[in-house]
């Protein structure tokens, strides 16, 4: 089982859309595994995506989240607050089967609902980091962990792979998030602030320090301190990358580099945070080794990638013609499909 986190320290860059069609073609792909996404982000757009889309995928989950019991990941985070030292193991009672929902979505794929109600448990969830046991903060952090582990174990430990949509900030539950997950995957946008974002998430991930004498982060202190593994890097994606002429390519291949060269740069001083993939290869040996294994690009599909979202149909199902979207016609070209499609086609094929 792999478990991945999708993270950025940076909203809009397309996590959750990436997110849901991650998990979608994996789940196309890889038929005989069971597919998990955990929806961390309190926004919830993943689910939403997931269930539906836009307008009967928000409906859906108004429905989820009014039952009771609350299945999603805020009534599991309920039951780790009522139990925060000792599992509960009640991981398996908070999936839902995502087809039940969505019929365009494989039937392999399964949910953990996003809840807009993690915002307000956030102050508990940090509290019982405090007291208790001298260990807390990392039984706490193991919360994600726990949850997962739970779902494995009745599944039978069957094959499997976890997509773990996270909050864009560095809240508490990104911190379960990447405690939970093995590897990471960073998307980002080709403009300045992505640049920044991506330092950010190698300073407060793995400690390094943009300048002499910056402090390190609480959580890469403490994770340090109780020995716990960080997810390795597998993969930083620019996401629905636009290029409108060469010049705008250009700019864009510009910043692209600008950002590769900071990921390479940890890679020259610390490859250990990597993971050399997929499983056998040779360790990158140069600067286009390296981006060869480490840097994927996804095309934006433009409108295609809206009705994607908008409808729930991942974009390697949906096709060419006119579709209804909020009341209105929306024309799908097949020049649009065939911008995006290949990309996440051949990126979920590197994802083990």
């Amino acid at each position: 089982m792999a478990i991945y986190a999708i993270w950025n320290n940076k909203g809009g860059v397309g996590k959750s859309y990436l997110s849901f069609q991650l998990a979608a073609e994996y789940a196309r792909q890889n038929t005989t595994k069971k597919v998990l996404v955990v929806d961390l982000c309190p926004q919830a757009n993943a689910s939403s995506m997931l269930l539906g889309g836009m307008i009967d995928g928000e409906r859906k989950l108004t429905e989820i989240h009014t039952s009771q019991p609350r299945r999603t990941i805020s009534g599991y985070i309920e039951d780790r607050i009522r139990s925060p030292y000792m599992s509960p193991n009640s991981g398996i009672d908070y999936i839902t089967q995502v087809s039940r929902y969505n019929n365009k979505v494989p039937s392999n794929m399964y949910l953990v609902v996003g809840d807009e109600q993690l915002e307000n448990q956030a102050s508990r969830v940090t509290s019982a980091t405090f007291p208790g046991p001298q260990d807390s903060w990392r039984i706490v952090h193991l919360w994600i962990r726990d949850l997962i582990t739970d779902i494995q174990t009745s599944w039978n430990n069957e094959d499997s792979c976890v997509f773990i949509d996270c909050n864009p900030s560095f809240s508490i539950y990104t911190e379960l998030a990447l405690t939970a997950a093995d590897r990471l995957l960073i998307p980002f946008s080709a403009d300045g602030s992505s640049k920044r974002a991506i330092k950010a998430v190698l300073s407060l991930v793995y400690g390094v320090r943009r300048h002499q004498g910056d402090t390190q982060s609480d959580f890469y202190l403490e994770s340090t301190r109780y020995r716990m593994a960080f997810p390795d890097i597998y993969m930083y994606i620019g996401n629905r990358l636009t290029q409108m002429n060469s010049s705008s390519a250009s700019a864009f291949k510009t910043v692209v580099n600008e950002i590769g060269d900071e990921i390479w740069g940890v890679w020259q001083s610390s490859p250990q945070v990597f993971c050399i993939h997929p499983n056998g290869s040779p360790t990158p040996n140069s600067r286009k080794a390296f981006r060869s294994m480490f840097q994927y690009e996804v095309n934006d599909a433009n409108t295609a990638s809206v009705v994607s979202g908008a409808l729930g149909i991942p974009i390697a199902s949906l096709t060419a013609g006119q579709k209804h979207v909020a009341g209105r016609s929306v024309t799908v070209n097949q020049s649009q499909l065939d911008k995006q499609v290949p990309n996440i086609t051949q990126l979920v094929q590197n994802i083990e």
